[in-house]
């Protein structure tokens, strides 16, 4: 079974991803890849400096994220260039993950992907588990976090789905209001139902 792990920002959702990585479930982290496949030799990243030019590296010839970020920050067109160029270098890497998992026996493979619907890559899994919360809360864990302004809180979480539709398309949803404990023991309940195994 292929779980999709998903949640919102400052909803938990790496929480209960260490979770599951605890419990032995072997864990494929789309933010890891997304690194990943812009490291120095990797073809995205000669595909980026092809598009927005040598001035997005740094001199020892690795991603410079300032650089690039301040390139597409105010510009949706650039921002889509580079989007084309990363997101199906991520999905291959993910699903080239995932087959490797599989070919060496595992039953159950995490694939932690935080833009799992924004993205559009629900057929990648079989079950979808979203770690949600309360948006006082997630604003309260986001400005915490973050050291944000109310104001950069709202308008990070508002630039998400809302959490209340991911809850619409999952299999299944931990509400990860109250303690550590709790969260567990929902997660522990959900894999018990599916009858998951590692």
């Amino acid at each position: 079974m292929i779980i999709g792990l998903t949640g919102s920002i400052a909803s938990g959702k790496s929480t209960v991803s260490s979770m599951l990585k605890n419990r032995g479930f072997p864990i494929i982290d789309a933010d890891l890849v997304a690194r990943k496949v812009v490291e120095k030799g990797e073809p995205a990243l000669q595909e980026i400096t092809d598009s927005f030019g040598e001035e997005v590296l740094l001199p020892d010839g690795t991603l410079n994220r300032a650089k690039l970020g301040s390139i597409i920050f105010n510009d949706p067109a650039k921002r889509k260039q580079l989007n084309d160029i990363i997101h199906p270098a991520i999905r291959v890497e993910m699903l080239r993950q995932r087959d490797e998992w599989l070919s060496q026996g595992a039953e159950t493979v995490v694939m932690d992907i935080p833009l799992l619907f924004e993205s559009r890559l629900q057929h990648f899994v079989d079950k979808i588990l979203v770690v949600s919360v309360t948006e006082e809360i997630q604003l309260k864990r986001l400005m915490e976090r973050n050291q944000l302004s109310e104001e950069e809180a709202m308008s990070r979480i508002r630039s998400q789905l809302p959490i209340s539709e991911k809850e619409k398309g999952a299999d299944a949803v931990i509400y990860n209001n109250g303690t550590i404990e709790g969260t567990e023991e929902q997660l522990d309940k959900i894999l018990s139902y599916w009858k998951v195994e590692i």
